[in-house]
């Protein structure tokens, strides 16, 4: 039997990408799922693949609000009663120099990638010390402890991860709530695509070829490594882990 059997896990940005590839891990354990996410079309149709009836319920929501993020942790507890695992994932990417920056830029990635992960672990963080506990894995990347040219935006924003999983997991851990980070490097998703095209319109393989050189096992991540990682710490292997990151980036930056 699998130790998620029935384990109510909620997965914000999970219409696409890495999240979309959670749920189908999660669904094959036999989970309840929460999908999270503010594409309603997508969100419905990773829901339909799924296939799971009403052990699957969706959320549209913009995880910037916080009245959205409490909504879907209502919406969560209404349906299945308890939240047991949460998969912030949610995030976008903005590629601009400081000096190039908009205030309309900061606030968007703040917004999604600062204020809805912070604000995401708040009232999950209420609801598991109602249930007696959980396991939360955020999802920073490379950029949670490093730093590139035009990347000041993003890399802030994932810096802020590593700190807030770090506070979390002080702050909880007599509650029974353990709080990990996972840190991908570039990851084969719609995100990496939208990013390769914006770097290079002409020539977006180039970006793929470039990264793909200065990573030691020569390609990209499948979303499958990186959702490798996260069910080992959502799960109880991990029952003596907390406050830490585990790097999946085919040793790219040794970290």
């Amino acid at each position: 039997m699998s130790e998620f059997k029935d384990k109510v896990v909620l997965i914000t940005g999970g219409a696409a990408g890495l999240g979309k590839c959670l749920a189908e891990n999660f669904a094959k354990e036999d989970a309840k799922i929460v999908l999270v996410d503010i594409n309603h079309d997508k969100l419905e149709e990773t829901k339909a693949a799924l296939n799971l009836g009403d052990r699957c319920i969706t959320v549209s929501a913009d995880v910037s609000k916080e009245s959205e993020i409490i909504k879907y942790v209502e919406k969560a507890k209404q349906h299945f009663g308890k939240i047991d695992i949460f998969c912030n994932n949610a995030g976008i990417v903005i590629n601009q120099q400081i000096k190039e920056t908009d205030e309309a830029s900061l606030d968007k990635i703040w917004g999604i990638n600062m204020k809805g992960f912070y604000l995401g672990m708040k009232h999950v963080i209420l609801a598991m010390e109602e249930n007696g506990g959980g396991a939360i894995v955020n999802t920073g990347s490379v950029d949670s402890y490093s730093a590139a040219i035009g990347n000041a935006l993003y890399t802030s924003s994932k810096y802020a991860v590593l700190a807030m999983t770090r506070c979390a997991a002080l702050e909880e851990a007599d509650k029974g709530i353990r709080v990990n980070l996972v840190c991908p490097g570039p990851i084969n998703t719609d995100l990496m695509r939208d990013f390769e095209k914006r770097k290079n319109p002409d020539n977006p393989q180039a970006i793929i070829d470039s990264f793909s050189s200065q990573i030691p096992l020569g390609r990209y991540a499948e979303p499958q490594d990186v959702v490798n990682a996260i069910l080992f710490l959502a799960s109880e292997k991990a029952s003596y882990i907390t406050g830490t990151k585990i790097v999946v980036d085919g040793g790219w930056t040794h970290e």
